[in-house]
């Protein structure tokens, strides 16, 4: 994301540091106090000069420090944080780093801990497989992957009406109602009986935990800027692996109790995990403050998380990174008229394409992990220990992955790094014959498929950073997370039961998808560099003053304003 500032305006913010000042710009440099240096490289702290001082000025140039701008990018009267705006703030690093790691510490760690809690109910139907979950229930491998895709359509019928309602009600109010809904249906697959009520929980269970993830990202970005917002993506699809980790391990414990009042382990596993979501769940209510300057409460304190300096700096630094962010109130809902102009925005669409099928090439092999490694000869417990291994790989090369694409800013390739991992284990899944090999080289072959580097966050933070509204930030997430689940119902059905035990043709298939894949980013980038280029040329022959015309009179919106460069 990025919005280019009229040369007058960049011109008028450094007078601000000029010892030699007629009348006119002594008037302007009063009106705007010191910034701090740019710091367009300088993202983590590995990255930090020589010459770094925490009490230098941390306050960025950004369109609020010209009077001839601020005024088209001011925040609306009814914005939650407005009584914290302030065009003149300043702060240090010192004191900027101390507020992010509250941030970090306050925010960011409870939201992992509720992905965790919403992936354990989510997961826990892999780790039942082992504990011959469709012997005793009559089923076979077709009706698992039923009961995947009836999963991953109800998870996708569920995006919209709650992204739609955590937006109206605000996502503190109805993440914590949802996932306390969704631990109910998890904990009640202990009296499962059939395929039917099998296909029914399912169905239940991702109704009500669609939408969870997008919900999460936009309560992320109310505290974050863009380039932060990555990375902490990043933490927050580790909480999900974390989550599949411990899975694994709970599993191993809980499916010891198999025949504990007759009743077979993958029961105890539902009720249990299901209990332990339901209480994070009720826990978030007291967890999730609305916003950066609403965290007083009776259970958080009468003064709340942070002192009045904290939101000061909290609240100036996030709209100056991006003023759209002072566009919609956390309460208000998305008419029927934004939701139009969201659903129609083309120049988020290549990410929808990505979000449909980039992940297919590891999805279909997940969802089978369980049952290829019963089927390789390892019993119960062996099976759920062995999927720890890839999930902590997964986790560092994912969290790589994330601060290489902030590092270098060339977010489709790096996202596209994902696909080359893949493609040669993928091709020795196609051409060896598994069977008449080691099975612990195939389980490394597999575990080292699976570990592959997610492209979740980078790509969740790049719809983020071409939003450039909060409506369009709300609805692109959800949409992704739709295209997302449709490619879930895509990888369902790739693996067939006469295509076992070496799914020769499905992993054809997937090779296929793979190639796909990687043409989707180059067309991503080569799309997002020539609309950058148009309105570079549209832009740049404009003087300063037709500049400031356009910003007051013009009716462009969000990321189709020509003061507006799409990442790529």
């Amino acid at each position: 994301m990025a919005t280019v500032l009229p040369s007058a305006v960049s011109e008028k913010a450094a007078l601000a540091e000029d010892t030699e000042l007629g009348p006119d710009e002594e008037r302007i440099a009063y009106a705007v106090p010191p910034l701090g240096k740019p710091q367009v490289n300088k993202r983590f702290w590995f990255q930090r000069s020589e010459d770094y001082d925490p009490n230098d000025i941390a306050t960025q140039p950004s369109v609020y420090d010209n009077p001839d701008t601020a005024a088209q990018y001011k925040p609306r009267d009814d914005w939650e944080n407005m009584h914290r705006f302030d065009p003149k703030a300043r702060w240090t690093w010192g004191e900027e780093h101390k507020v992010i790691r509250k941030i970090d510490w306050r925010i960011m760690t409870w939201t992992a801990i509720m992905f965790t809690a919403m992936e354990l109910d989510r997961a826990n139907l892999a780790q039942s497989l082992t504990d011959n979950f469709l012997d005793d229930m009559h089923m076979t491998t077709n009706d698992y992957n039923l009961g995947n895709t009836v999963y991953a359509v109800c998870f996708l019928a569920g995006e919209f009406p709650a992204q739609l309602l955590a937006k109206w009600l605000g996502p503190d109010r109805w993440i914590p109602s949802q996932i306390v809904l969704f631990s109910v249906v998890s904990a009640s697959q202990f009296a499962l009986e059939g395929r039917t009520s099998f296909l029914v929980c399912r169905a239940l269970l991702a109704f009500l935990q669609g939408g969870f993830i997008p919900e999460c990202v936009l309560y992320l970005s109310y505290f974050y800027k863009h380039h932060e917002l990555t990375i902490r993506l990043g933490y927050f699809w580790s909480g999900m692996f974390c989550a599949d980790i411990l899975a694994a391990i709970i599993a191993f414990g809980l499916l010891h109790m198999r025949g504990v009042a007759g009743k077979s382990g993958w029961r105890w596993l539902f009720l249990i995990e299901g209990l332990i979501t339901g209480t994070i769940g009720l826990l978030s209510y007291v967890m999730m403050p609305p916003g950066p300057t609403q965290t007083a409460s009776w259970s958080r304190g009468k003064e709340g998380w942070f002192t009045e300096r904290d939101e000061t700096i909290m609240v100036n630094r996030i709209i100056r990174d991006d003023p759209s962010k002072g566009t919609m109130h956390n309460r208000q809902p998305i008419t029927p008229k934004l939701l139009w102009k969201s659903l129609t925005d083309v120049d988020l669409w290549p990410l929808y394409a990505i979000g449909l099928t980039f992940n297919i090439p590891t999805f279909s092999p997940q969802q089978y992990l369980s049952l290829s490694l019963r089927g390789l000869g390892f019993d119960t417990f062996q099976t759920n220990l062995l999927s720890i291994p890839y999930l902590v790989l997964k986790i560092i090369n994912m969290m790589a992955l994330a601060t290489l694409a902030e590092y270098t800013g060339q977010l489709a390739a790096c996202a596209s790094i994902f696909q080359f991992w893949c493609l040669p284990f993928l091709i020795y899944l196609r051409v060896v014959d598994t069977t008449q090999v080691s099975k612990w080289l195939t389980w490394g072959m597999i575990s080292l498929l699976l570990a592959a580097p997610l492209g979740h966050p980078v790509q969740v933070g790049w719809i983020s950073r071409n939003a450039n509204t909060v409506r369009s930030r709300a609805v692109g997430a959800a949409l992704y997370n739709m295209f997302l689940q449709s490619g879930v119902i895509i990888s369902s059905n790739i693996y067939r039961a006469d295509d076992a035990p070496l799914y020769r043709r499905g992993n054809s298939i997937l090779i296929g998808i793979l190639s796909l894949n990687l043409l989707l980013y180059v067309l991503a980038k080569i799309y997002y560099v020539w609309r950058n280029r148009t309105r570079d040329r549209r832009w740049n022959v404009m003087t300063p003053e037709e500049k400031l015309v356009y910003l007051a009179d013009h009716q462009d919106a969000g990321n189709k304003r020509l003061d507006f460069r799409l990442a790529s």
